[in-house]
């Protein structure tokens, strides 16, 4: 089983559902931070890193013996990574998608795999649970292809819970895209609505089922649980706005440790999703 942990907007405590939902299951999941540019469930777990491995994708290698100029690897190239003047051939790559296709069309065989470091992958645990934790290197512009490397971490025998990274673009796609379930997790104010519609729209794209964890769920309106009823979404679980809950968050510690009875309402959660999962099979 896999769930992804998603929200249309950064700062709703997607963080905060994914670990402290995860801590809760134990021995049963493996949380993997698939928000590369920014990971921070580590930080509430303070995981025991066993392996770090370095992440590479595919870039085009040119030798210009053997180059002949003739542009086919340029034509095949939709993101502009190769260049062919009259007696040179640039490539950029950084904007290398890594799909193979110049070195497919090549007459020549000038064109071999080279590789560029992209990233780390720390792996390892805290007591029973897994995790798995992407890194992306600074500078780099896409972060879906180490998503994509973090999620090869998946089994079938655990539940696999996602910290997906915020908002609705590409990065989000490649960490929900053929999961079982996103736990879409919003705020009842203006900017979480409206966000929370975004999201809305990417995952019923994709055809996954969905539900809603509302955070600091007594301040704000009435607009989430509204568009909730209207779309027929249901919602999971609320949190209210509670300074102990804050204070907890804000020392970097997980709420299901500090407030055990808390404990029931995350397996609450999960059991409500597992149902949703088995409904929609």
């Amino acid at each position: 089983m896999i769930i992804s942990v998603a929200s249309g907007k950064g700062g709703t405590g997607k963080t905060t559902i994914s670990t402290n939902l995860a801590w809760s299951l134990g021995s049963e999941a493996r949380l993997l931070d698939c928000d590369v540019e920014e990971p921070n469930s580590h930080l509430f777990l303070k995981p025991k890193i066993e392996v770090t491995d370095t992440i590479s994708v595919m870039v085009p290698k040119v030798d210009e013996d053997k180059c002949t100029y003739c542009g086919k690897c340029a034509d095949i190239c939709r993101f502009n990574a190769i260049t062919v003047l009259p007696e040179s051939i640039l490539t950029f790559p950084q904007l290398c998608h890594s799909c193979y296709g110049c070195i497919e069309v090549c007459p020549e065989k000038a064109i071999t795999e080279g590789k560029r470091e992209i990233g780390v992958i720390d792996m390892g645990h805290r007591d029973h649970l897994k995790f798995v934790n992407g890194r992306l290197k600074i500078g780099e512009a896409m972060s879906p292809p180490l998503i994509k490397r973090v999620r090869d971490h998946t089994t079938a025998e655990l539940i696999n819970i996602i910290d997906a990274p915020p908002g609705t673009s590409c990065p989000v796609i490649a960490a929900t895209k053929g999961v079982d379930f996103v736990l879409l997790v919003t705020e009842p104010t203006p900017f979480g609505f409206h966000d929370l519609q975004l999201a809305v729209e990417v995952v019923r794209t994709m055809n996954i089922p969905c539900g809603l964890v509302i955070n600091r769920s007594d301040i704000g309106d009435s607009c989430v649980k509204d568009y909730a009823e209207k779309e027929n979404i249901p919602i999971l679980m609320e949190i209210p706005f509670d300074r102990r809950i804050a204070e907890i968050y804000s020392k970097g510690k997980l709420i299901v440790e500090e407030i055990p009875e808390q404990k029931k309402n995350f397996l609450s959660l999960f059991d409500k999703i597992k149902k949703i999962i088995r409904n929609n099979s």
